[in-house]
């Protein structure tokens, strides 16, 4: 039986692969994170085990284990296995993985995984010349993108591949698989004598932001620099720091430093202290913090302190949050950047919040959950003018001006304000 994986994976010319390459996972019961896609009774690992032959895209961020997932498939289901990169594969390399799909399932009946890292790269006629193959089943494609698939990989293929989310792999994941590699005397660094102080390995923790390969570039790195030293002392966080080129900081994204920095961060932009904001907003991105979080608070500043002053901060803000999860840091960083000094000088109006919480607290705490009155019940089916519903509603486009008189509120409420008079 013709091996499952090319010769790459276990060849033994030149230097050993890169530690994060050793450590990949082999099996489901070794990857971590995205059990809602390959946990034990997931819809995902059901379909492949029983080999269904259904061809999906990854979309996620770097490191989160997209590749590791494709390799997994195809030793599943003992499939013979193709990678390329859409950055430097051609037509013609995929025409050679096509002709090869066809003589391994006519000769024995044995599928082939064409996995495409960075798919997203993929021109149209490059897309194009893959999917006939995908549609009858020659080959199972899986791709893998950091990009939305809805905006780079065309609605053809799109539509004969199911598009599978991964997340960023938490700090509790990344100091297992580091912990994992320090282990492992076969593929891992167990045979080198070495330590890590708990903050240095807290600091890759901090540097990777979710990345496993990252990770272990940095822990392979440091543990080579220990390596050479004579009776080495375990390794601080001060070599990290020259590892990765940049000073740690003052900043805990899993304690109360977390919280702190997001309330000077948000209260800055409240306060209209824009140079203010994008220190904090700097500091957070270099401690390592979710951009997805500082995005969210971003938002949220733009909803409560910016509000009906000038609405477009909330536009702004909301196409920075989109810009963070499509292409993640260190690009979003410059739309954040500005978003959030845009958000700091705009003028400031909570009307909005104070308006939605005195409704909400009567509704909620006051107990003044009333019905709707009739007139402005739904009239459109065919029992409500039995009912009486619709009743004497006024259509206020058939009043001078658009407006009419009416009450809105139920009886109970009449005359009730939750807005300021005039706007003020």
């Amino acid at each position: 039986m013709m091996e499952l994986f090319p010769d790459y994976e276990k060849s033994t010319d030149g230097p050993p692969p890169p530690l994060a390459d050793r450590m990949r996972p082999e099996s489901w019961e070794d990857l971590l994170g995205h059990e809602h896609l390959i946990g034990d009774k997931s819809p995902l690992r059901r379909l492949i085990e029983k080999d269904a032959g259904l061809s999906f895209i990854l979309w996620g961020p770097p490191g989160a284990g997209k590749t590791t997932i494709a390799r997994i498939v195809a030793r599943v289901t003992q499939s013979e296995f193709h990678e390329i990169s859409a950055v430097n594969a051609g037509v013609a390399d995929l025409r050679k993985i096509i002709e090869r799909a066809k003589s391994n399932w006519t000769q024995s009946q044995r599928r082939t995984v064409l996995f495409i890292d960075e798919i997203h790269r993929f021109n149209k006629s490059q897309q194009d010349a893959v999917l006939p193959y995908v549609e009858n089943g020659t080959i199972r494609l899986i791709g893998s993108t950091t990009e939305n698939p809805s905006f780079e990989v065309i609605p053809a293929l799109r539509s004969r591949c199911q598009v599978f989310r991964l997340g960023y792999l938490t700090a509790d994941q990344i100091r297992h698989i580091i912990e994992r590699a320090l282990k492992d005397k076969i593929r891992g660094l167990g045979d080198i004598p070495i330590a890590f102080d708990e903050t240095a390995v807290d600091l890759i923790i901090s540097h990777a932001n979710g990345d496993a390969r990252r990770a272990l570039n940095v822990l392979e790195a440091a543990a080579m620099y220990s390596k050479e030293l004579e009776n080495p002392p375990p390794v601080g966080r001060s070599v990290i720091e020259g590892i990765i080129q940049r000073t740690a900081v003052l900043y805990d994204k899993d304690g109360t430093e977390h919280y702190d920095h997001a309330s000077a961060f948000q209260k800055s932009m409240r306060g209209s202290d824009a140079d203010a904001a994008i220190y904090w907003l700097a500091k957070m991105i270099a401690g390592g913090e979710d951009p997805r979080f500082i995005a969210r608070r971003l938002v949220v500043t733009a909803a409560e302190d910016v509000g009906l002053a000038d609405p477009m901060a909330l536009v702004l803000a909301n196409a920075a949050f989109d810009v963070v999860e499509r292409i993640g840091l260190p690009e979003a960083r410059i739309p954040l950047a500005q978003a959030v000094i845009y958000v700091a000088r705009a003028p400031k109006d909570n009307t909005a919040i104070k308006a939605i919480d005195s409704a909400l607290s009567d509704v909620e705490k006051k107990g003044q959950s009333f019905p709707v009155p009739n007139h402005l019940r739904d009239a459109h089916y065919k029992d409500a003018k039995k009912y009486g519903y619709g009743a004497d509603y006024k259509y206020p486009h058939n009043y001078p001006g658009g407006r009419v008189e009416q009450d809105y509120l139920p009886e109970e409420l009449k005359g009730k304000k939750y807005l300021p008079r005039d706007g003020k």
